[in-house]
């Protein structure tokens, strides 16, 4: 079992609030985060971008090794997640990820390959974690022999 860390400070309440957030690997230190950075375009980050990048980078790294499972050796994969958060009653929720993928992959079929990558958006663990419509929307560059 693998745990990893993050923590959030938050000073202050509601929109005026401003708060923090830190991974444990160091690679967020103290990076700002409060109303303007979530619903704005203020520098800093919000939880959706940060499950926007969790859940791109599991994807590609799940389709990764799925595809050097499948005796692929070579390929360049590229992944945008796209995060939806919209009101919900009182509140508000993630409703939403749209995952886009560009691939190359060298000798690989189409449908082999849409096999694989739907397997993969299925079975990575930021998948399974979302309680939302995960969608996949992929282009496979074929190349020239």
């Amino acid at each position: 079992m693998t745990i990893r860390t993050a923590t959030a400070h938050y000073e202050g309440l509601g929109k005026t609030g401003k708060g923090r957030v830190s991974t444990q690997s160091g690679v967020l230190s103290d990076q700002p985060y409060d109303f303007t950075t979530r619903f704005g375009e203020e520098p800093g980050t919000n939880p959706e971008e940060l499950v926007a990048a969790a859940h791109a980078s599991c994807f590609t790294m799940a389709l990764s090794f799925a595809l050097a499972g499948a005796g692929y050796e070579d390929g360049t994969l590229d992944t945008k997640a796209a995060v939806t958060l919209e009101k919900d009653g009182a509140g508000f929720k993630v409703s939403k990820s749209a995952l886009t993928l560009t691939a190359s992959v060298p000798g690989i079929a189409p449908a082999e390959f849409e096999r694989i990558a739907a397997e993969a958006k299925a079975n990575c663990p930021i998948s399974k974690l979302f309680n939302a419509e995960i969608t996949l929307e992929h282009r496979l560059e074929q190349m020239a022999d």
